[in-house]
């Protein structure tokens, strides 16, 4: 048994939660909200992300950081990528040397372009960042339904220990090694689902969702690579894995969103309805600095950045990229 403390209260970090409290291990959960914090300490559930998901009797809430995180072996960040500076800053003194910090969030630091566990090693540097990505809506993971994911680390002995301590009958883990490509291919299959979404909300089938996964995965892939990564890497859980039940799913707020935006509601509009962050919205200026960066590529991410931030009309930007110089493949 772990003590194990998760860093917010949406829908994954309360699902990984009651995975874990399940599985024996003594379990943390910090929340900003006193109020909801409060309502689930009354009602066992998460009403407000993941409702209907009861919270074991051994999860304590709490609004006290440092009740939730000092001595804790095991820490759980799963605030959104845009709050893991400030979380990580305010909180470097109550981790304990050599902690195991997994960030669960999925997305890049706008302005400096780093991954997050390059933000968190620059936060915490006593500590030991890993990764863990895959395809895994947490109204799933929650619920028990078979799920299999990800542990990225540059150190093995962590990411076996890991692989340990979350595997179940219903989660399974497998390691890997190549940080730089899991954390690309989680940051930027968001981006390819709100595409995705935005495809469903213009009304266009099956043939357009296939062409933009497909390439999209293509430039998840070259910018990946260039970066650093694993070309294999993209081909496994988190990279098309990932990328498949993100365009696919209406658990998907990034391909709930772009359903929104295809149908002609403007961004604050969508992201009012989605009322959840939607982390390709966070990551898309990002990753085409990135490009721009590595001399990549990537036109569909452009396009995305048009449609977000400078109002191009979403049909505009289909023909766009329908009428592009013809390639090979």
């Amino acid at each position: 048994m772990k003590k194990i403390a998760v860093i917010g209260a949406g829908s994954w970090g309360t699902a990984l939660a009651v995975m874990l409290e399940q599985d024996g291990h003594d379990v943390t959960m910090w929340a900003r909200n006193e109020k909801a914090v409060e309502d689930m300490k009354k009602t066992r559930q998460n009403k407000q992300y993941l409702p209907g998901v009861i919270l074991g009797e051994n999860i304590d809430v709490t609004c006290d950081a440092e009740k939730a995180i000092k001595s804790k072996e095991i820490i759980i960040s799963a605030v959104p990528s845009r709050a893991v500076r400030e979380t990580m800053t305010n909180f470097a003194d109550l981790f304990q040397k050599e902690a195991i910090i997994v960030n669960v969030a999925k997305g890049l630091e706008k302005d400096s372009l780093l991954r997050l566990s390059q933000v968190i090693k620059q936060c915490v540097p006593h500590c030991h960042p890993c990764v863990l990505s895959g395809p895994s809506h947490a109204e799933e993971v929650g619920r028990c339904i078979p799920t299999a994911c990800v542990i990225a680390t540059e150190e093995n002995d962590i990411a076996k220990m890991i692989q340990k301590e979350f595997m179940n009958p219903n989660f399974r883990l497998y390691t890997n090694n190549d940080v730089i490509g899991v954390e690309i291919g989680a940051a930027l299959k968001n981006i390819i689902a709100l595409a995705a979404g935005m495809s469903d909300g213009l009304g266009f089938g099956d043939n357009t969702k296939a062409a933009l996964m497909t390439r999209g995965m293509t430039e998840m892939s070259r910018l990946g690579i260039a970066m650093g990564g694993k070309a294999e890497t993209f081909a496994g859980l988190s990279g098309i894995g990932d990328l498949i039940v993100t365009c696919t799913s209406m658990h998907s707020r990034n391909r709930r969103a772009g359903i929104l935006l295809g149908k002609g509601k403007s961004l604050s509009a969508t992201l009012a309805e989605v009322k959840m962050v939607v982390e390709g919205i966070n990551t898309v200026q990002a990753a085409c600095e990135l490009a721009k960066k590595y001399h990549v590529s990537m036109p569909i991410t452009e396009e995305i950045n048009q449609v977000l931030f400078y109002n191009k009309n979403v049909r505009e930007a289909v023909l766009q990229l329908m009428t592009r110089d013809g390639k090979a493949e």
